[in-house]
């Protein structure tokens, strides 16, 4: 019976919860699903936030989700027993959920130019490994700091480094009608960014996983970082239900749809090649009640040589893109972004 019992406290396990809340939208566009079977060390989220109108936004991440979904399903025990290079089985889900929205665009013109994030994590053993596409965050809580695990893509960032180099105020940055729009989606053609780490990060104990749509982050950084500080030590239910119960308190009237996931992990192999995730720039420390500013960011990431491109806007066209990237990186084509689920280029 001893032995048995060892056994048990070893194994890894995980807990488990997910939330979808409508907010003031008059249909629900977010589609979330998650798959950790007890017994398995391996277990899955899919996430999706839909554009384009109410009904084509609703199935487009409805068919993203599902493709995903069942095309990592039936690959579940290969998963489990290691045999697959996760972030390539990755990269061919996202390939054929993108292929399921071009086969229903072809077959209804109506919907034209629906779209959807994806955030899709997969964590075998303690390691947790990633594909995304869009704004929707995946959030790490660790020793009372959030960090965002994944690239943002959408304006926001590009804004933030605009006011941080002082192209633009911050009052202005906050409140740009552009702060949401897409540089990168998931419409049936070609994907233009997607962030697919080919090594995974490595998971402890205590962390606290959450993936999410972008409707969580009507809260603040720093009151996430509360509320997972405040719940930490409960099941994950309780710590979906607070996340749910801050953003309803919030009563804002133009509350976005919001899909969360929660995931902790009571234990797991700790010797992996792995991405550290106390590297990357952190979002808000729990016990800071100071107000927060998003521009503070501390790490290499923040350090990093910025390159600031910014378009003039004009009344008669759609809203300017302004790019930041690193030196490095400097697109050499065209540059896509989304503006109200149509796709536009910069010159």
């Amino acid at each position: 019976m001893s032995d048995l019992r060892s056994v048990q406290s070893d194994a890894l396990s995980f807990d488990v919860a997910t939330v979808a809340y409508k907010g003031a939208r008059e249909s629900q566009e977010d589609q979330l699903v998650s798959n950790f079977p007890l017994g398995q060390e391996t277990g899955f989220a899919v996430l999706a936030d839909g554009m384009g109108g109410h009904a084509s936004g609703a199935i487009a991440s409805a068919l993203v989700m599902s493709e995903v979904f069942t095309q990592l399903k039936m690959q579940e025990g290969q998963l489990d027993d290691g045999l697959l290079n996760i972030p390539e089985t990755l990269r061919a889900v996202t390939d054929a959920a993108n292929q399921r929205i071009a086969d229903h665009i072809k077959t209804d013109d109506e919907t034209h130019g629906m779209g959807s994030t994806l955030l899709t994590t997969v964590i075998r053993q303690n390691k947790l490994y990633w594909i995304s596409v869009g704004d929707s965050p995946l959030l790490l809580f660790r020793d009372g700091a959030l960090r965002q695990l994944n690239k943002d893509h959408s304006m926001a960032p590009q804004i933030d480094m605009m006011i941080k180099v002082g192209a633009m105020t911050e009052e202005a940055g906050r409140n740009h009608p552009d702060r949401n729009t897409l540089t990168s989606a998931m419409s049936g053609g070609v994907i233009d960014a997607i962030d697919c780490p080919s090594r995974p990060v490595a998971l402890q104990p205590d962390d606290i996983v959450i993936a999410a749509s972008d409707g969580l982050q009507f809260l603040s950084s720093a009151t996430i970082a509360k509320t997972l500080k405040q719940t930490q030590s409960g099941h994950c239910f309780e710590i979906a239900k607070a996340l749910l119960t801050a953003l309803q308190d919030l009563d804002n009237p133009d509350q976005d749809n919001a899909a969360i996931v929660v995931i902790k992990l009571n234990s797991g192999d700790q010797n992996a090649s792995a991405l550290d995730a106390d590297d990357l720039p952190v979002l808000a420390i729990a016990d800071d009640e100071s107000e927060e500013n998003p521009l503070e960011e501390t790490g290499p990431v923040a350090a990093k040589l910025m390159r600031v491109v910014q378009l003039k806007r004009d009344a008669d066209h759609p809203p300017a893109q302004t790019e930041v990237a690193d030196a490095e990186d400097a697109p050499d084509e065209k540059v896509a972004y989304w503006y109200r689920g149509q796709k536009y280029y910069k010159d």
